[in-house]
């Protein structure tokens, strides 16, 4: 069973990035909507720690971070492609930046600001003291920077994209689209969500119509799955994707180690070693719901440590 399964809600920025890219490739896919917050346990049955948004399920293999996804849908459903050869270099290094300086600059401008909450959490103060928390500690070391610095970071940046698209072509590279384009659009669409803050792209008019053609992708179509029939399905699938452990990357096929990211939501996901190479690394766990299930990282953004208890 080949099904893609997305795990995600709503109003995260990320999985809309991977829905657009569902939209672009007119893909069929079964949603199933997880908590926001902590606690989290089908979530947890699947990737053994692993708690970011989203995750995309693919039997009883689960692909962690949007990077991998992408790659992975990329692989899967070629057309059209996000990593086009003649821009593929410059597409993943401004996918790269849009995922962490534009994204950590968009979230606390958006999140911090009287109108953005009562956006965000219809205005209730127990919703928003409950997220706070969960997100605190979540990423406690990561940079928050003051709504005033954000603004002002935000306008040279947005003024960076418009410039790219003033010569009037359709995406951001060239005229070819690309996992650039996907990656920046979830930053802006999150702003979207609390109208009152998005005011801030309305001097950027090429900008906002190059977001109107992402947004216009939509986001395929999809069918409900409730949380625990996924964790079920992963059960009841007794093969995965072929992996293995290429020699010279510092591990042997077979090792115990651990995983986990090197920004955010660092929690280590102990397993078995049995697939690795430049681009990811894949543990075998075992959960008591979800059966044998191999979870599968990029490398960039993760850290695999040798388990030495």
């Amino acid at each position: 069973m080949n099904e893609l399964v997305l795990h995600h809600y709503a109003t995260s920025p990320f999985s809309e990035k991977v829905r657009l890219v569902f939209g672009a490739k007119r893909l069929a896919w079964c949603s199933v909507h997880i908590p926001v917050m902590m606690p989290k346990p089908d979530v947890i049955a699947l990737t053994g720690g692993y708690r970011k948004t989203p995750l995309l399920q693919v039997g009883a293999d689960v692909y962690c971070d949007t990077a991998l996804i992408c790659r992975l849908l990329d692989a899967l459903h070629p057309e059209p492609p996000l990593y086009p050869p003649a821009v593929a270099g410059t597409a993943q290094m401004l996918a790269q930046w849009a995922d962490s300086t534009l994204f950590w600059t968009v979230v606390p401008y958006t999140t911090r600001q009287p109108a953005g909450i009562a956006s965000l959490f219809g205005g209730s103060p127990e919703a928003l003291k409950a997220f706070a928390a969960d997100r605190m500690s979540f990423a406690p070391h990561m940079p928050r920077l003051s709504v005033a610095d954000g603004a002002v970071a935000l306008q040279h940046y947005l003024g960076w994209l418009e410039s790219q698209l003033g010569d009037g072509r359709g995406w951001l590279l060239r005229d070819t689209l690309s996992i650039a384009d996907f990656s920046v659009a979830h930053c802006l669409w999150f702003m979207r969500l609390a109208p009152p803050v998005a005011t801030i792209l309305d001097g950027y008019p090429k900008l906002l119509a190059w977001l109107e053609r992402v947004l216009a992708f939509g986001a395929g179509t999809s069918v409900p799955m409730a949380s625990d029939e996924a964790v079920g399905l992963a059960a009841a699938t007794a093969s995965h994707a072929p992996t293995r452990v290429e020699p010279g990357l510092g591990f042997d096929e077979g090792a115990v180690v651990t995983v986990s990211a090197t920004d955010y939501g660092s929690d280590p996901v102990a397993g078995t070693l049995v697939g690795l190479d430049r681009d990811s690394v894949t543990v075998e766990r075992h959960d008591e719901r979800a059966g044998t299930v191999h979870v599968h990282f990029p490398r960039i953004g993760f850290q695999i440590r040798k388990d030495r208890a």
